[in-house]
């Protein structure tokens, strides 16, 4: 009997099912596709790392290395499984060429290592996750190279340098557990053992880096310190297992995440819509419900009545969303396949979708009970004798004609009707907002990561031009040429060097950890803080927010660090965010030695009228040792993979939003239309044309639609940067402020949401007019 109840139900309201199957369906298969990115990510890192057999902790050096000290420090060190020297052939991007036109590679902000495949761990792999075997004239290159320049197994490589010229043969692809990710400004290729002594006598600098696999990961911070106290070889930047898994994860986590909060807003508008049809059928069903009671049926079985048809809509849809999950899946895990490879189906990748859907259709049916309690204030009596639908009619005054002070009568009969009937159009004004919420934040995110200033995040100010100074023999000399040309350019307008030294910072448990400082002038190119301000004076220091919370410092809080092995007590002045070398960074004005410095940074901005891009290659060309970047084109080429991943998941949420605004808004007032159809056949009878009652309902629409369109942008600007925060928080940047778009921009979005939802409404609000007179002779 339940079954066939339901079952006419679904018949009888057919529109009103399909779109609560729609919602849910949406939201069911956002929720499992999200979950469904992320435990494939999960596997797939760890499949990487473990078949790459990645390093634990590695010292990037330039410059002499004493083998038998890093041998001695390793013996001592019982935590220490496994160590190993990798040498790598840095060759710079004007030595390097693609492709048969044989042209320089030049622009490109990426470091370029050149190895041979290691023996022991750390190995580079191919497309299969096999380590990679190359043979004389052959070589593999990285995957970055491969997605940039689209390049294909036979394609040729070219390196000259002088009179002398390399060319070899792609055949492989590499992926690297440490540097994968585009945001990682270095990348190994791997030669045969053979060539790789030909190119040492060719071209390139030598690079090491210094490895280490432990025997138990919860001492790495024990040993990173141990290490880096010991003397041993740190001319450069130290990383870690932790980083190499973050750093993988990055672009797709941010996906997943932005997948994930799409859905919980789609359930939102489901659990929206959902209510308004259960009260709207409550309502309509309340002497019914009356007699139900008078007859002696129990509040739980009218309440499983009215449940089961939900339960059924909600059950098939969540279980429609899982299944769909699992075939659009290659849709979100792409990225996934070409960088790291898919793991193995697991448990996990398969439990973890199904439980996302059983989540939302839990929460469904929770929130129908919730509803359904309404029942209970249902009195048989008072039922059987009113009959009245109640609910939505309000309490408030009824607003006579005659007292309108409105110019048009429509407009005041629709205003009027909104603010009489305001909790039933409540629910199309959170839907509206949720939609323009959905539209504007993604669009704004992408707006961000797109823009120039969003270089303030990476820990250093905006500017025109870029240069990176590396330790090396010729480092020193190198920037004192470059300062040299800077003082005599007068093609640019300003102009601020730094020093990168590392010291070692005291942390709230009286450990010792070393942090990398930077140091310079950073009134001229500034940094947006998250609190307090930049240092002024050589007692003050600025965190990075990763710095902060490890150090257990705030902003006015004392830090003593260690230099020469004597202490400084410095005040931290503020802390901002940064997403480079692993988000641990910190800026101050300290004097420091020379030799002591790991590398420079030179920032630069040009004047008016002069190309920065010119100039930077003509840097690039005057000064072939520095790194010259020109930083718009630093961000493209270092955020384009998450650029690009973000653009296709801002379209789809935009696309979708705009979808279900129009289709909420037609649906909302052929049902409002459809509950007056007694109204406005007596308004008609009454001689009122059918285009003033059009006017009516678009009056109606249009006051929720200005009023969402008001609140969205609000709740975009306001919670849309924190929501943005969350995504960046991993990376060391929690508190994301919005790039400022052009006002035609800003204008455009909003303008095009309410044109849409507004045409929408009126060619809805044109199935008015079939509604008939009263033909009072019949009477």
């Amino acid at each position: 009997m339940l079954r066939k109840g339901v079952l006419r139900d679904l018949r009888s309201n057919k529109m009103i099912a399909a779109v609560l199957f729609v919602f849910i369906l949406l939201s069911s298969l956002l929720a499992a596709s999200g979950t469904h990115v992320i435990a494939r990510l999960a596997g797939s890192i760890e499949q990487l790392l473990d078949s790459a057999r990645a390093p634990h902790f590695v010292q990037m050096h330039a410059g002499a290395l004493d083998s038998e000290a890093i041998d001695a420090f390793a013996a001592s060190q019982p935590v220490v499984q496994d160590k190993q020297i990798v040498e790598m052939l840095v060759v710079e991007n004007e030595n390097l060429a693609f492709g048969e036109s044989e042209t320089a590679n030049e622009g490109s902000v990426m470091d370029n290592g050149f190895v041979v495949q290691n023996e022991r761990f750390d190995f580079l792999l191919n497309l299969d996750n096999e380590r990679i075997a190359v043979k004389e004239g052959e070589i593999a290159v990285p995957l970055y190279y491969k997605s940039q320049k689209k390049l294909e197994i036979g394609d040729r490589i070219t390196i000259a340098a002088g009179s002398g010229k390399m060319t070899f043969a792609i055949a492989d692809f590499v992926r690297d557990a440490q540097m994968n990710p585009s945001i990682i400004s270095s990348k190994r290729f791997v030669v045969s053992p053979q060539d790789y002594q030909e190119l040492k006598r060719l071209t390139g600098e030598l690079e090491y880096m210094i490895e280490f696999r432990l025997n138990d990961l919860s001492g790495l911070n024990a040993f990173k310190t141990a290490y880096q106290s010991a003397g041993l070889p740190d001319l450069g930047p130290a990383i870690d297992y932790p980083l190499f898994r973050m750093l993988n994860a990055l672009t797709d986590g941010a996906v997943a995440a932005v997948v994930l909060l799409v859905s919980l807003l789609l359930v939102a508008i489901a659990l929206l819509c959902l209510r308004f049809t259960l009260v709207t059928t409550l309502e309509e069903d309340r002497s019914e419900i009356g007699v139900l009671k008078a007859l002696g049926i129990s509040r739980s079985h009218i309440r499983r009545m009215y449940l089961a048809k939900y339960a059924a809509i909600a059950g098939a849809a969540c279980l429609g969303g899982y299944l769909l999950s699992l075939y659009t899946g290659g849709l979100f895990t792409s990225n996934i396949a070409l960088y790291m490879g898919l793991a193995p189906a697991s448990p996990l990748t398969i439990a973890a979708p199904a439980v996302a859907a059983a989540v939302v259709y839990g929460l469904i049916l929770f929130f129908c009970l919730l509803v359904l309690r309404q029942t209970n204030r249902i009195s048989p009596v008072e039922a059987l004798r009113s009959g009245t639908l109640g609910g939505y009619a309000g309490g408030g005054r009824r607003m006579p004609l005659y007292k309108s002070r409105l110019p048009f009568d429509h407009a005041f009969m629709g205003l009027r009707d909104v603010l009489i009937r305001s909790r039933m159009y409540l629910v199309l004004l959170v839907v509206l907002v949720i939609c323009l919420f959905l539209v504007r934040v993604p669009i704004q995110f992408l707006h961000t990561l797109q823009s120039p200033s969003f270089v303030t995040y990476m820990g250093a100010g905006k500017s025109d031009l870029r240069m990176d100074l590396g330790r090396s023999n010729e480092m020193k000399r190198s920037y004192d040429d470059v300062m040299a040309h800077l003082q005599r350019d007068p093609e640019l307008a300003r102009y601020a060097a730094f020093a990168t030294v590392r010291y070692g910072a005291v942390g709230t448990e009286g450990a010792t950890e070393n942090i990398l400082v930077e140091s310079g002038d950073f009134s001229i190119f500034p940094l947006t803080y998250v609190s307090g301000q930049a240092p002024t004076t050589a007692r003050e220091i600025a965190l990075s927010i990763l710095n902060a919370d490890s150090l257990g410092k705030k902003t006015g809080d004392t830090l003593t660090l260690m230099a020469a092995g004597q202490p400084i007590q410095l005040i931290v002045s503020g802390v901002y965010q940064d997403i480079t070398n692993g988000g641990r960074t910190a800026k101050a004005l300290l004097p420091y030695e020379q030799d002591a410095v790991l590398w420079y940074t030179i920032n630069a901005d040009v004047r008016p009228g002069v190309d920065a891009l010119a100039k930077a290659k003509d840097y690039g060309k005057r000064f072939p040792s520095v790194k010259v970047t020109h930083l718009e084109q630093y961000l493209e080429q270092t955020l384009g993979s998450t650029i690009r991943q973000m653009t296709v998941a801002a379209f789809l949420s935009v696309l979708l939003a705009l979808s279900i605004a129009v289709l909420i808004t037609v649906l909302f007032l052929q049902m409002l239309m459809a509950k007056d159809r007694d109204s406005i056949a007596i308004m008609r009878s009454l001689g009122i044309s059918g285009g003033a009652i059009t006017k009516q309902y678009l009056v109606r629409i249009g006051i929720v639609l200005a009023a969402g369109i008001l609140a969205g942008t609000f709740a975009a600007k306001v919670w849309g940067q924190g929501i943005a925060g969350l995504l960046m928080s991993s990376m060391g940047a929690s508190s994301i402020r919005f790039a400022k778009e052009p006002w035609t921009v800003s204008a455009a979005w909003p303008i095009l949401f309410g044109g849409l939802v507004g045409s929408a409404a009126w060619i809805a609000a044109l199935s008015g007019r079939k509604y008939k007179r009263i033909d009072r002779r019949s009477e």
